[in-house]
């Protein structure tokens, strides 16, 4: 279970020549979004899903599902906080679990 955030407007107790930049969530940072092995979806299943939502081919598709049953977990598409955050709800709609962090590399 996910805590709730509190957030409070601290910009009163700034110099006002100050300028706040959010750092932790800048746009042109690249996100990946993850699916998760889990003990519901079928491989045939999540390979489906897959190629329909990104377009993968059969053996690209299989090869991720690959990562997914054997390693747990599989990067399927990355870019913008926006598509990411896109791209989960979109499998989530489709009853996979899937979460998205900001890229390492």
């Amino acid at each position: 279970m996910v805590a709730a955030r509190t957030f409070t407007n601290r910009t009163d107790t700034l110099p006002a020549d100050t300028t706040t930049t959010d750092t932790t969530e800048s746009h042109d940072s690249p996100w990946v979004v993850i699916v998760w092995n889990d003990p519901i979806n079928l491989m045939s299943y999540v390979t489906w899903v897959l190629q329909k939502l990104f377009g993968y081919s059969l053996e690209k598709a299989t090869a991720l599902m690959l990562d997914v049953h054997e390693k747990g977990r599989a990067v399927v598409s990355n870019g913008s906080r926006e598509k990411a955050e896109f791209d989960v709800h979109r499998l989530h709609e489709h009853g996979l679990w899937a979460t998205m962090q900001k890229d390492d590399a």
